[in-house]
């Protein structure tokens, strides 16, 4: 009776190593302002759900400092790589919105980002902000928590090994960054390209009048004007990426448990 309380009890702990790493990285659930005992009870009490939901079998072996410590560092590698990689379409957004403050005129605008605690322009806190609106809307963080608990179907305790699709992977989505930003500051970077080209024709045209100081209370109320316009499309793009990246995570979890 002691043995099977014993297996019992070390499933449940690492079933938690796994959920709170996962919890510590993930945009919304690792966020600066939650005390760290709150991630540690949640993450226990999801952990605790999942073990008796699941009925995934307990762990069996001798139970040894070596055993706990080798699949202890598995399943936290494990819960480190999903919480990454949900974090990927925020680093994007947040990025996009960079670009589009600095071709406004507004780089220099920066406040900090607390869920990062990076400094980043305005513009991208706002995107940013709103993005994290839209994964409450459509209930992001209830789909995590169900991706973590499906992912012990596909991903036993103690059985994930680092592997080349894993990696590939991780690099084509980290690489992703970059396209997400692109697709979502491209209409009003497109905008600007036009009024930077008409500043360089002015120049050439009238080479005494100050372009720079003329043209930038434009860029920013034609910047501002934009955003307001694209809110709706902007809004619906960064719906559908995040509802995307259940795809993208159910691929990385599969290639996590071949």
């Amino acid at each position: 009776m002691t043995n099977i309380l014993l297996f019992d009890f070390v499933t449940v702990i690492l079933i938690f190593i796994r959920v709170f790493t996962a919890f510590t990285l993930s945009p919304v659930l690792g966020h600066r302002s939650l005390p760290v005992l709150f991630q540690i009870s949640l993450s226990f009490i999801v952990a605790y759900m999942i073990f008796l939901s699941s009925g995934m079998k307990t762990v069996s072996g001798e139970i040894s400092i070596w055993f706990l410590f080798i699949n202890g560092v598995k399943e936290a590698i494990t819960g480190m790589i999903l919480g990454y990689s949900m974090h990927i379409v925020f680093w994007g957004i947040s990025y996009a919105g960079s670009l589009i403050g600095m071709d406004m005129g507004l780089s220099m605008a920066e406040v900090l980002n607390p869920m990062e605690e990076l400094n980043s322009n305005v513009i991208g806190e706002i995107i940013y902000t709103v993005a994290i609106l839209v994964f409450f809307i459509i209930d992001g963080h209830h789909y995590f928590i169900q991706a973590l608990a499906s992912s012990f179907s596909l991903i036993p305790i103690g059985k994930f090994t680092v592997t080349e699709p894993v990696f590939n992977l991780l690099v084509k989505y980290t690489g992703g960054v970059f396209i997400i930003a692109v697709k979502i500051a491209s209409p009003i970077m497109v905008s600007f390209f036009l009024v930077h080209l008409a500043e360089g024709i002015i120049a050439r045209v009238i080479p005494q009048m100050q372009v720079f100081f003329v043209t930038q209370p434009i860029k920013i109320i034609l910047g501002f004007t934009m955003l307001v316009a694209l809110v709706p499309i902007y809004v619906y793009v960064i719906k559908n990426m995040l509802k995307g990246y259940e795809d993208s995570l159910f691929a990385l979890v599969k290639s996590m448990g071949a």
